[in-house]
């Protein structure tokens, strides 16, 4: 007695190829993409009618209170501290909110240049 065997199903496309192009473009886009830290706190930029934006990358942040901010340091004093020996050919960016009184950017103007910051560029919002 011969018995038949059962069809065989036909071969269904493998689907290794598209977790590859998948994995791919995962990889290529954790490489490409920028990390930025969260701000320490809420700032509004003050707007002005500018052609070019301000860009930089180690950012100075001031809010509307006067509180400091700068990479992991918090208040004036850590802030200063931490720009001792800011390298001369870096500008800084100055992240002011637009509630800051303007005399405290000033009297902050020649504490950060007596730390070595030669180039100071104020971040605003176009109008």
């Amino acid at each position: 007695m011969r018995i038949t065997s059962p069809p065989r199903r036909p071969q269904g496309e493998s689907i290794i190829p598209m977790i590859n192009v998948v994995f791919l473009l995962l990889v290529f886009f954790l490489m490409t993409a920028q990390i930025a830290p969260p701000e320490p706190f809420d700032v509004t930029p003050p707007e002005a009618e500018i052609d070019t934006p301000a860009e930089g990358r180690r950012v100075l942040f001031v809010s509307a209170s006067g509180e400091m901010a700068f990479e992991d340091a918090r208040g004036e004093d850590a802030v200063l501290a931490a720009l001792a020996g800011f390298p001369e050919n870096e500008s800084l960016m100055l992240r002011a909110d637009q509630g800051v009184a303007a005399e405290t950017i000033a009297a902050l103007l020649p504490k950060l240049a007596a730390n070595g910051v030669r180039a100071l560029k104020l971040v605003s919002t176009s109008r």
